[in-house]
């Protein structure tokens, strides 16, 4: 059964940083794609940076230079560094897995049950 729990989550000030981490478990996590998704209320769920079994990333647009992701293969565990948070980053955070390589996509297989981020003006 695979598992993907996020943790990270919080509120901060326009500006400030944030490091998500989802720690999964259940699959062979080294050949796994893995990405972040967030959605904000009313909006579509959107992908915000995704990570290939050779370490390659893919950004949205709107986070490029401000987030980073990674991950930890000792630990299982991928990351999202979020810097230089802004009011429209507020949403619902995702981790997302799959054998399959989606990119930005919504399609993987498994999901995590989100952590809320909330940046204030």
């Amino acid at each position: 059964q695979v598992q993907l729990v996020e943790s990270g989550g919080g509120s901060v000030q326009a500006g400030g940083s944030l490091r998500l981490s989802c720690a999964a478990s259940g699959y062979t996590y080294l050949r796994a794609y893995m990405a972040w998704f967030r959605q904000a209320p009313g909006k579509e769920r959107e992908g915000v940076a995704a990570l290939d079994s050779e370490g390659s990333t893919t950004y949205t647009d709107s986070v490029k230079g401000r987030f980073t992701i990674s991950k930890d293969n000792a630990k299982n565990t991928l990351y999202l560094q979020m810097n230089s948070l802004k009011p429209e980053d507020t949403a619902m955070y995702y981790c997302a897995a799959d054998r399959r390589w989606w990119s930005l996509l919504p399609e993987y297989n498994y999901w995590g049950q989100g952590t809320q981020v909330t940046v204030s003006s």
